[in-house]
């Protein structure tokens, strides 16, 4: 089973726009994150992406700050954008389930911008809150089930 670890948790309370780094975030079953721009009833409350994913697009001398490519949660260990859709993973004492990998560049073009590459729409990972809990740098990342196997 892959397991990881959270490396940042990041915040924001509009769409479309860089994300600040916190020490915690309390995610809400059903909602997302509370105090986030993208909480609400839909399948995409909750973007990660994999510090692997960061380091593939990353330039000599370039740095990234946690939330620079809008994503709430940076891991590292776990190759997120490879596990399929309805996968579950336990993120600290949160559960989510992946519903989507990739992202539609055109829906938010001024934040792949500022960082020169489209990371999002090819690596980042969407989910949805299935059991809210409070996460914070440090915690563990792990599947919890994959589709047609055993995690």
């Amino acid at each position: 089973m892959p397991a990881g670890r959270v490396l940042s948790v990041s915040i924001s309370p509009e769409r479309g726009t860089a994300k600040t780094a916190v020490q915690q975030i309390e995610l809400i079953p059903g909602s997302g994150i509370q105090g986030d721009g993208h909480a609400g009833e839909w399948h995409r409350q909750v973007s990660l992406i994999a510090q692997e994913s960061v380091e593939r697009v990353r330039k000599p001398g370039e740095d990234f700050e946690p939330g620079d490519f809008a994503e709430n949660i940076r891991t590292q260990g776990i190759e997120l954008h490879t596990l399929p859709l309805k996968t579950t993973i336990r993120v600290g004492s949160a559960l989510l389930e992946i519903t989507q990998i990739g992202k539609d560049l055109r829906e938010h073009p001024s934040i792949f911008e500022l960082k020169g590459d489209g990371l999002m729409p090819r690596e980042g990972v969407f989910a949805r809150v299935l059991q809210g809990g409070t996460v914070m740098p440090g915690d563990p990342v792990e599947t919890a089930s994959i589709p047609g196997k055993e995690a």
